[in-house]
């Protein structure tokens, strides 16, 4: 036996039709509302400060307030910062500058309450595990009963051992399930480090001024020689001209 293609879709179309159609019969049988109620609110608040020692590409190292440096890579281009008022990004960071982070915790307990309402006729029984009842549009469908469960029959709350087929219940299902929510925000400010202290009006302002003062006069030596005011030619001559007269006057002598 041959089976076309078209068959196959329409088998698969057929199948997925029905289950839907169950699924959607079952949601109109039994009714669940869902609620949350809140029981607890706590809030923490962590303050840590820092001041940035470099800042290279997306790398950032800090100097905490304890001392500590803490190198922090990859900075994600979308972390911003308000420094003195202004938003500011990873690459806008400079040495030097303060910067406050401020991690706020907030946890929030709450409870799920889930309520599950169903009413049929009791088809079978199997106390006290489960049941098997006839909704309203004629189906029947199982039930798993929980430890506990009671149900109403004709105004008379009773077990499953008091079930028996034909009868016409009611029962609802409460179920409470606590969580905790957990919330961070974290906001980070800045500052840029405060310019150095300009002098007081009234303070002088010294000027070293060096002052090259005359160095005190040294006594003169004395001479160790006089000074040459003359030579002894002049009296060579006078000698010689002394001897010519001598001589002179000797040769007249002798011719007298």
């Amino acid at each position: 036996m041959k089976v076309t293609i078209s068959t196959l879709v329409f088998k698969l179309l057929a199948a997925v039709g029905l289950c839907l159609l169950l699924t959607l019969s079952l949601n109109a049988q039994v009714q669940t509302q869902t609620s949350t109620a809140t029981t607890g609110k706590t809030t923490q608040v962590d303050v840590e400060h820092a001041e940035v020692l470099l800042v290279e590409g997306n790398d950032l190292v800090v100097k905490m307030e304890d001392g500590s440096i803490r190198h922090i890579p990859n900075v994600p281009e979308s972390a911003r910062a308000e420094v003195d008022g202004k938003e500011v990004g990873i690459h806008d960071l400079k040495p030097g500058m303060k910067l406050q982070r401020t991690v706020t915790t907030t946890s929030t307990d709450r409870t799920i309450t889930t309520v599950q309402s169903v009413t049929g006729k009791v088809w079978h029984v199997t106390p006290p595990t489960s049941v098997i009842l006839t909704l309203e549009d004629g189906s029947n469908q199982s039930f798993k009963i929980p430890k506990g469960q009671k149900f109403n029959v004709d105004g008379n709350m009773v077990d499953a051992w008091g079930l028996k087929k034909g009868m016409k219940i009611s029962a609802t299902r409460v179920t409470e399930v606590p969580e905790t929510v957990i919330e961070h925000e974290k906001k980070l400010t800045g500052k840029m480090p405060p310019p150095p202290p300009a002098p007081p009006a009234d303070t002088p302002i010294l000027v070293a001024m060096v002052i090259h003062a005359p160095s005190p006069a040294t006594p003169e030596s004395a001479p160790t020689e006089l000074p040459k005011t003359g030579s002894l030619l002049p009296l060579v001559g006078f000698l010689g001209i002394l001897c010519c007269g001598f001589s002179a006057g000797i040769r007249m002598l002798r011719w007298i």
